[in-house]
């Protein structure tokens, strides 16, 4: 019985695959740290191996942008209000707010609206994120591709009013997408989170990245993303 057992054991080290007893870290060729929780720890190939983040850290590695770990200090970002970035405004004063106009013009289908005409109730969207279609306004979220918590705390904190408003309505930032994985997503940027449809990952990424060269991010957090690009569109 002794022997059945050291033997199932082995077989097991020999088969299980290398993440069931993976607790180092992995730095990538772009200097990025992947500790075993990261969504990219599996796809990173070509790295090198660290015992502990701080060690990788040390060696001039970097966290994936908005990124903490156990180990390190987390960003302060509780000064966050959503309301400074004034979204949903109604700029052509037609009762349409972003939100609606975005529905009305991605609407691949008849648009129905309410009583008033200020709202649009039904339509047919194509969501991006998961690949399915909606008929119901009630159904999908509009996203900002680059979340709002996010950029504040990647440097939207120190914009004025007026750009953080234009942010927060600009349709190249927003996608209708369904509601359940625009909550799923949060405020995670493509470091923690990418959609669903894997078909649409690389086109997600490259957006994402357009947007944070548009409105001028921090050259380290456009590396991050642009890192991330290669990784996903590979």
């Amino acid at each position: 019985m002794k022997h059945i057992i050291q033997l199932s054991f082995f077989l097991v080290l020999i088969i299980a695959p290398e993440s069931a007893f993976a607790d180092y870290v992995k730095k990538s060729s772009s200097g990025i740290c992947h500790e075993s929780n990261s969504q990219y720890y599996e796809r990173t190939q070509n790295y090198t191996r660290f015992e502990s983040i701080n060690e990788c850290l040390e060696q001039n590695g970097r966290l994936p942008a908005g990124h903490a770990h156990s180990d390190s200090a987390t960003s302060d970002i509780s000064e966050y209000n959503r309301s400074a970035f004034r979204h949903w405004i109604d700029e052509n004063r037609n009762c349409l707010n972003t939100r609606h106009e975005l529905l009305k013009s991605q609407s691949t289908g008849p648009v129905v609206k309410t009583e008033e005409g200020c709202r649009i109730l039904h339509g047919r969207w194509n969501d991006p994120y998961t690949g399915e279609i909606f008929l119901e306004s009630r159904f999908v979220d509009v996203d900002h591709l680059v979340p709002l918590r996010w950029a504040w705390s990647h440097g939207a904190d120190k914009w004025d009013e007026e750009k953080r408003e234009r942010f927060a309505n600009d349709e190249r930032n927003l996608f209708i997408v369904s509601a359940s994985a625009n909550r799923s997503k949060g405020a995670k940027g493509p470091d923690e989170w990418l959609p669903p449809n894997q078909a649409f990952r690389c086109q997600y990424v490259t957006r994402y990245l357009r947007v944070l060269i548009l409105y001028d991010f921090p050259h380290e957090t456009r590396a991050d993303v642009t890192a991330i690009r290669a990784d996903t569109c590979s």
